[in-house]
């Protein structure tokens, strides 16, 4: 079996849903219906992680590289702690190099997931949030991955249209009013599935 790494935070752990119910998981099992032979995914992720302390946990973690699928999905916690752009873009980019040497330093290998916008979902509404300010500093936020992820070659899944179109529907929610249902992580493998599939079938 091919063996999956998922980085991450709250949206790659899948808070408030079960785990079967999670992207990356759920992306596991779609694939292997495709007769694509993908384990289960190792995911280091955990709610409220910012990219140092994604980092950090990576530091303790004992990898076992080479990865034939790494994703990396992680910012909303520095934007919603107010953190500096270019902070975020300095760590991101030393996790992105982390990322694609997990791999076998094969940035192919390696897809990177847009940040959703949080903006629109009940909890920020009832907690008072900007939802236009929220969306411009998420695309500033996703604007910083997309340079990294050019300068570095690696594959990109822009799940933020989704996340806005519907992301506070009931639906497409958690019982928090914030974090995405596994409806919603299924809309997600629309984007991230035809980059998962091309990372799978690279040298």
């Amino acid at each position: 079996m091919k063996r999956f790494l998922a980085l991450g935070d709250s949206y790659t752990i899948g808070e408030g849903v079960a785990d079967d119910g999670r992207w990356p998981n759920q992306l596991a099992r779609a694939l292997r219906a495709e007769s694509v032979a993908l384990a289960d995914p190792d995911i280091i992720a955990r709610t409220g992680w910012t990219t140092d302390e994604l980092a950090g946990a990576m530091d303790e973690y004992p990898f076992h590289p080479p990865y034939e699928l790494v994703t990396l999905l992680i910012g909303v916690n520095n934007q919603y702690r107010g953190g500096d752009l270019d902070d975020y873009r300095s760590g991101f980019h030393a996790l992105l190099q982390r990322a694609i040497a997990l791999a076998g330093h094969r940035p192919d290998h390696v897809v990177v997931v847009s940040i959703p916008d949080w903006g629109v979902t009940p909890f920020a509404q009832l907690n008072g949030r900007d939802s236009a300010s929220i969306a411009r500093e998420i695309d500033l936020y996703n604007a910083a991955n997309v340079e990294i992820v050019a300068q570095l070659q690696v594959r990109y899944a822009d799940v933020t249209p989704a996340s806005r179109t519907r992301g506070g529907d009931a639906d497409m929610l958690a019982g928090d009013g914030l974090h995405p249902s596994a409806a919603m992580y299924s809309r997600w493998l629309e984007a991230i599935a035809p980059q998962a599939r091309s990372a799978l079938r690279a040298g």
